[in-house]
């Protein structure tokens, strides 16, 4: 009698079970077996590939405001994207730049890095001279669209002033009232030093003033006692007055006396962006100017979208980075040591290193910059990397080449592509995993190329750009002459 009633109980919950595993059964041999599915494609996906969805390159109208990685304990504040949907400046200046106008801008980004290598190993200055806290970034069209702005408070009272950080940058400064001689659209109102209770200038005397000859600016001369500063790039300058006023970065950091330009005489291909903030190693650099609370360290994160959001903060972070950052060092190269160079060492595609002599990479040396976009390699580095590429992507369709792109294929016809994974070594070990976003540059579904340029020779020094930087978070720590990586910064 109970075994017949335990029979009874049983029975339905069995039949039950059986019912549900042949339903699930059913469902995944007609291909409906979509949790399975899933798991599928993430645990067993080759470790030598990405799956890059191709709708995931194509730009969002959807802003996703807080990214992994952004911590409000530290003020951290966000990283966006001039021309996506989170920046305000979009409604500045709706219509975004061409592909062709971005990688042009990053030509002459790179033209003027190289500019200032050669005139700095001549012993030549840019232009002769004559009698803990965080930061909002927004991408900007600057030299190319991979830079990024942080917006600072200038002055007493203080007023915002959105300029361009950049890590290949020395010198700071920002356009100015009444403008004396001309001055570019930007979006932010113009500072104006006469509104301020704290600016001053700098004299000829001043022991600051004579340090400019060794940033990226220079001392352009005097004016009834003033130091004139002069700074230039490939296609853009500014020239104006040199200049101290308090600088504020949050209700709790604020440095009084910082140094910059006052900008009188500005062109720029860049605007909307007010100037330049410079976190090289000058000693003018704001990296420089804030040691004593910063200690010389700062990091950042660019997202891996125009829609996402990333941070720019200054300080250490502690033990949260000694336990996941890598680091690979940073010496100070005495010909350039504005500079934050790298001890490449080779690259792998789809989990092969490539026989490349880490020669080829010591020959001019490779350097990291928040402002330049695409990363350029030495000839013979780019060649292997381009072969070994095309070897893995021989199933999908080649098309046309576009500006400093050589090595392009058309994604039309493909829901998702399977892109090799691209590693770049750096000395103790250091590896740098790119993102799948930080392989290839999307310019429309038919045209998605390797986001790599190759120099003309190995002769011509290496940059590691912002493309390629996506997602990682970098760690600046000039104090001890390291540069680390830790993956998933951001999003």
């Amino acid at each position: 009698m109970r075994a017949s009633l335990m029979a009874t109980l049983i029975s339905p919950i069995s039949l039950l079970r059986f019912l549900l595993f042949a339903s699930l059964l059913s469902l995944e041999k007609r291909g409906f077996a979509l949790e399975g599915r899933l798991t599928s494609e993430s645990h067993h996906l080759p470790k030598t590939h990405h799956k890059v969805h191709v709708s995931s390159l194509m730009p969002s109208t959807i802003c996703s405001p807080y990214p992994k990685g952004y911590d409000k304990k530290r003020t951290s504040l966000e990283v966006v994207h001039k021309h996506g949907p989170c920046s305000k400046l979009k409604h500045h200046k709706p219509n975004p730049p061409s592909h062709a106008e971005i990688l042009a801008q990053d030509e002459s980004r790179f033209a003027s890095i190289q500019s200032r290598l050669a005139k700095k190993l001549a012993g030549q200055s840019n232009l002769k001279p004559s009698t803990k806290a965080t930061l909002p970034t927004k991408s900007v069209r600057v030299l190319g669209s991979g830079n990024y702005m942080v917006t600072v408070g200038l002055g007493s009272p203080k007023k915002d002033v959105t300029l361009i950080f950049d890590t290949g940058s020395d010198f700071t400064w920002t356009q100015c009232q009444p403008c004396l001689v001309s001055c570019y659209n930007q979006q932010d109102p113009m500072f104006d030093p006469s509104a301020s209770l704290s600016y001053a200038n700098i004299s000829c005397s001043s022991p600051s003033c004579q340090k400019l000859a060794s940033s990226a600016a220079t001392v352009f001369g005097c004016s009834t006692s003033t130091c004139l500063y002069g700074v230039g790039y490939s296609n853009s300058f500014s020239f104006g007055f040199f200049a101290k006023d308090k600088l504020t970065l949050t209700p709790t950091d604020v440095f009084d006396d910082f140094q910059f330009g006052c900008g009188q005489y500005n062109r720029s291909p860049f605007d909307d962006s007010a100037g330049f903030l410079g976190l090289g190693r000058n000693p003018l650099s704001f990296t420089s100017q804030t040691a004593q609370k910063y200690g010389k360290v700062f990091s950042y994160c660019l997202p891996s979208s125009d829609s996402l959001t990333g941070y720019l903060t200054f300080g250490s972070r502690g033990e949260e980075d000694a336990k996941r950052v890598k680091y690979t060092p940073s010496p100070v190269n005495p010909d350039y040591p504005s500079f934050y160079f790298l001890g490449m060492e080779g690259i792998s595609v789809a989990g092969e290193r490539l026989a490349i002599p880490t020669s080829v990479f010591s020959k001019a040396g490779t350097l990291i910059a928040s402002g330049a976009v695409i990363s350029r390699l030495p000839r013979t580095a780019y060649s292997a990397l381009r072969k070994a590429f095309m070897e893995q992507m021989a199933n999908y369709t080649r098309t046309d080449g576009v500006s400093i792109f050589d090595t392009c294929y058309d994604f039309s016809e493909h829901k998702h592509v399977m892109v090799p994974r691209v590693v770049l070594y750096f000395s103790d070990g250091v590896e740098m995993d790119l993102h799948g976003l930080g392989i290839i540059y999307y310019l429309n579904p038919s045209q998605v190329c390797l986001a790599f340029a190759g120099n003309i020779d190995d002769s011509v020094v290496s940059v590691i750009g912002s493309v390629q930087q996506k997602t990682f978070h970098v760690v600046y720590d000039d104090a001890q002459g390291r540069v680390g990586f830790a993956t998933k910064g951001c999003n």
